[in-house]
């Protein structure tokens, strides 16, 4: 029988290792940590948004440039094919008022247990504590609990994660192991990152306050979803979503009146404030709250006295930051290994029988189901392509 090594227990890894093992392979899954899964299971504690509620092309459009390059792998695992793969797991699914796909249960545990028994069922073996350092004499080198040990398999898929997170398991350090073996890489990059702002000391007492019903833009960036604010900086779904743009050196910039015109904004800071203080004034006519109204004094000041002025900065208010927060924190990760090191099996050029998936390659797209969709896909894809290889 045929031997495959998947190095890395997270959902890519597992993926590939249910689609071999179900057509007969003799599979063996190598994880550093004492346990698989565990940036799954952290995903799982706000829910576990497995996709989104839309058609493949829709979903394609999510991760850019390298949306055709995903094609195949998301056309062949698309939405309905993971709520179908995931019900099959005991998991009742549902589309939620956003679109974004959950279990009913909400966690991530109890569909990984069901995952893992019939990865069992199937013969995978799992060891856990192996951490994959390289090859030696054409053999998978590991460091584990009793020592250094090799291993030789018939092919190899390699789901190892990007570069956050590295308490969980995605430390990037392989991406040092494939450069030594000729795979030209791709330089990582924070994707679905935190904006880091030093505030003033008029802030402290707004930390942990949503910022909502505004609409956030970085460059060609757009979202109108809901941020916070922390000690750090700013965080949550709108910020993660134009982080790329504030990544490639565009202004970050908030609309705070998104529902209003520029016109219709002039036009309410136009009546007559009498004695009002112009905050006072601008929660009145505007319906500001106090977090948006510390923004603007965070950010704004002076502020002109002008309507006109003053409307538009309330449209584009700048906002003072110091680039995103440091990579290990972020959501996910841009770079890796890109397009034109593989083929179209996700097999490396220099390597081959060597194959990718998941995190490591070279895409990132927005928060919503979309990461844990193209590690599932690609995954099962870089599986097949390693039966293919195995079987040609």
């Amino acid at each position: 029988m045929k031997t495959v090594a998947v190095i890395g227990g997270g959902p890519a890894g597992l993926a590939a290792a249910e689609v071999m093992a179900g057509s007969g392979l003799c599979v063996t899954v190598y994880d550093a940590k004492p346990s698989v899964a565990r940036k799954f299971l952290m995903a799982g504690k706000s829910g576990l948004n497995l996709t989104f509620d839309a058609s493949a092309d829709e979903i394609l459009a999510n991760y850019g440039e390298a949306s055709s390059w995903l094609r195949r792998s998301v056309q062949a695992f698309d939405k309905n094919a993971i709520m179908s793969w995931a019900e099959g797991l005991g998991q009742e699914m549902f589309a939620g008022s956003t679109g974004r796909v959950f279990p009913r249960s909400m966690k991530a545990s109890p569909l990984l247990r069901a995952w893992l028994a019939r990865l069992d069922d199937l013969g995978v073996i799992r060891k856990t504590r192996w951490r994959w350092t390289g090859w030696a004499e054409g053999a998978l080198r590991f460091d584990t609990p009793v020592g250094p040990q090799m291993v030789r398999a018939d092919a190899v898929v390699l789901a190892v994660g990007g570069a956050s997170w590295a308490r969980l398991g995605s430390d990037g350090m392989w991406a040092n192991i494939l450069s030594e073996r000729g795979a030209v890489l791709t330089p990582f990059a924070a994707a679905n990152a935190a904006v880091a702002i030093d505030w003033s000391l008029y802030m402290a007492h707004h930390m942990g306050a949503p910022i909502k019903g505004v609409a956030w833009y970085a460059g060609p960036y757009r979202s109108r979803g809901e941020a916070s604010l922390s000690r750090r900086g700013l965080e949550g779904g709108g910020i993660y979503s134009v982080s790329r743009g504030v990544r490639e050196g565009a202004a970050l910039c908030v609309d705070l009146c998104p529902d209003l015109s520029v016109e219709t904004v002039i036009k309410r800071l136009s009546k007559p404030r009498g004695k009002t203080s112009l905050s006072n004034h601008m929660r009145k006519v505007l319906r500001l709250d106090r977090v948006k109204l510390a923004l603007i004094n965070e950010w704004g000041r002076p502020l002109p006295a002008e309507p006109a002025e003053l409307a538009h900065l309330i449209k584009s208010l700048k906002a003072k930051h110091a680039g995103l927060r440091p990579i290990d924190e972020a959501i996910s990760t841009a770079g890796g290994v890109p397009q034109t090191a593989l083929n179209e099996h996700f097999m490396l050029h220099s390597m081959p029988g060597v194959f990718c998936a998941g995190e490591m390659l070279d895409w990132e797209a927005p928060t919503g189901g979309y990461l844990l969709t193209a590690c599932l896909a690609t995954g099962r894809h870089a599986g097949r392509g390693a039966l293919s290889y195995l079987n040609d």
